[in-house]
């Protein structure tokens, strides 16, 4: 059978929004079922209403149980609240409003009763927070609603602290032990108002979407582009991004052509992704398909996914660029044109990220701050400017001011779509044609990630795998100089295992939702010489697996 991945979705594929939405109300997840429990992962509890694992209570009794924990960590100051254009994003809203407003919390949403990406909210709270202590009472902090890149039938709810970035393990591990305990109660200590019974006067809105984008001079060289003429196209896959691009044309007076202003919750107008769902996300060839159809069409075109937190970046000369690429150019080109930079802030990666960047961060001369998956791991630095540019390879990154102080703690996808045109404007190259040029001078980068089957005795054995596990002593020809289960950077346990050759390195992570772990791999010696990483890499996770 001919797989569909990369074509135009079908009216099979499309979800039933009604159903959806009536599932969020009507069903009552079972707390003695696993699967319908709250649970954090990296970014927030996902789930759907269809499998009784993102309903109505989950959404009182998560935001109840942000209520204890912000009293509990002495918290005050106002909550700012945001959702994306999942069809389940504003019936999660309206029941986290009802629990908040319940609460007197001082909950501020958006004045224009519009989606907010997840950039926005973090750029808000730390505008809020900018001039007060670090430990002051009215500090505020935001939840976002948004499963992210997931599919329509997805919702999500996020957390981020005062920090403005993704809340940590502590945290969310015990927001989500309350939220059970309080499901588990029958809700009967959740406090909430009805809805249609709030008083909205009584409610301060805040415009998300004007803050953020007239903030945007202190960060993107928007002149350098607007005198440049780069002509710019901007999808924002449907999502929450759609309207900021539109105010970005107009402020700062760019050649910019929002390519596909429509926003539908069954995302009809997508491509169907590799395993053909419905996926907004920017860094999959397939899922961007119809965006890189256009690729003549302009000197750059860029992608978001649903809350704005990814990026994909189109040239003309390369079509979609692979993640880790883009991250490497925009590492080097962000170091050597922000003066004001700190000299000893560090370039942080996830230790997932290609080798390319760690060949660039020598080159500059910069520290390469290396962590585990998971974006949180860069909030102190970029917080405090130790850290200047953070990135993961699943295409979410922040970087600083121009001044060398915080913008946002959580990844920023519209930054790192302005960033490339910046880059063609100020270069007169794409990022495709510059990265070319890095790979002439440190190697041409292979990488792939795979999912292999793992039992869920097996995924927990590798989560806690010690190097010694491996006996290997080579990986495809070449001596093992690395064999880590904790990031180098911080010390932080990445939930598996890292190993590293000169030029080669694999790393495998269990699934947290899927009975997979996940390989990741890379060479600088070429795609035949990764197929024999990957090789032996599944060999030396079987055999310390007891496979």
């Amino acid at each position: 059978m001919t797989s569909r991945a990369g074509l135009p979705a079908e009216e099979t594929d499309l979800i039933d929004v009604d159903e959806l939405i009536a599932a969020y109300y009507d069903r009552i997840p079972d707390p003695g079922v696993a699967a319908e429990r709250v649970a954090f992962g990296t970014s927030g509890h996902r789930g759907s209403s269809l499998t009784g694992s993102f309903n109505e209570n989950h959404i009182l009794a998560t935001t109840q149980a942000i209520v204890d924990y912000r009293a509990s960590q002495g918290i005050t100051g106002p909550l700012f609240l945001g959702r994306d254009t999942h069809a389940l994003s504003l019936p999660a809203e309206r029941s986290a409003i009802e629990v908040l407003v319940a609460n007197g919390v001082d909950v501020r949403v958006d004045s224009r009763d519009a989606w907010v990406p997840t950039p926005a909210l973090s750029h808000a709270i730390l505008t809020f927070n900018r001039d007060l202590p670090a430990d002051a009472a009215g500090r505020a902090d935001g939840i976002v609603v948004t499963p992210s890149h997931n599919p329509p039938r997805d919702g999500g709810f996020k957390y981020n602290p005062p920090h403005g970035g993704p809340a940590d393990t502590d945290a969310t591990g015990w927001i989500a032990d309350r939220a059970n305990e309080l499901i588990a109660g029958g809700l009967v200590d959740v406090k909430r108002e009805r809805f249609a019974d709030v008083d909205w006067d009584a409610i301060p809105g805040y415009d998300f979407r004007d803050a953020y984008v007239r903030d945007l001079a202190t960060i993107i060289d928007m002149d350098a582009i607007r005198n440049a003429g780069v002509r710019i196209g901007a999808d924002p896959l449907g999502g929450a991004s759609v309207e900021y691009w539109a105010l970005i044309k107009e402020v700062y007076d760019l050649d910019l052509t929002v390519v596909n202003p429509e926003v539908d919750p069954t995302w009809r107008f997508m491509t169907l992704d590799w395993d053909e769902k419905i996926r907004m996300d920017p860094s999959s060839p397939s899922a961007m398909a119809s965006l890189v159809a256009k690729k003549g069409d302009f000197d750059v075109l860029t992608g978001n996914d649903a809350d704005a937190d990814r990026h994909g970046i189109v040239t003309p000369d390369a079509g979609l660029m692979n993640p880790n690429h883009y991250l490497a150019v925009a590492i080097d080109y962000l170091f050597s044109h922000r003066s004001e930079w700190p000299r000893d802030a560090a370039i942080g990666k996830t230790l997932v990220s290609s080798m390319i960047i760690d060949r660039v961060a020598e080159s500059l001369g910069r520290r390469l701050l290396e962590v585990p998956v998971g974006f949180k791991w860069f909030v102190p630095g970029l917080l405090d400017g130790s850290v200047a540019f953070g990135g993961e390879e699943s295409a979410g990154a922040s970087f600083l001011r121009f001044d060398g102080s915080v913008w946002s703690t959580d990844k920023d996808g519209i930054l790192l779509c302005l960033l490339a045109a910046e880059i063609i404007a100020v270069t007169g190259k794409t990022p495709s044609e510059r990265y070319a040029e890095l790979e002439q001078a440190f190697g041409s980068s292979a990488y792939q990630r795979v999912d292999a089957p793992a039992t869920p005795a097996q995924k927990a054995t590798l989560g806690k795998l010690a190097p010694d596990a491996v006996s290997a002593t080579t990986l495809a020809g070449e001596d093992i100089t690395a064999k880590l289960s904790h990031a180098p950077g911080n010390g932080a346990a990445i939930g598996g295992l890292k190993v590293q050759t000169e030029h080669a390195w694999f790393a495998a992570r269990p699934s947290g939702t899927e009975d997979v772990y996940k390989l990741y791999a890379e060479s600088l010696r070429g795609p035949e010489h990764l197929a024999e990483v990957q090789a032996e890499a599944r060999a030396v996770v079987s055999a310390a697996l007891g496979g």
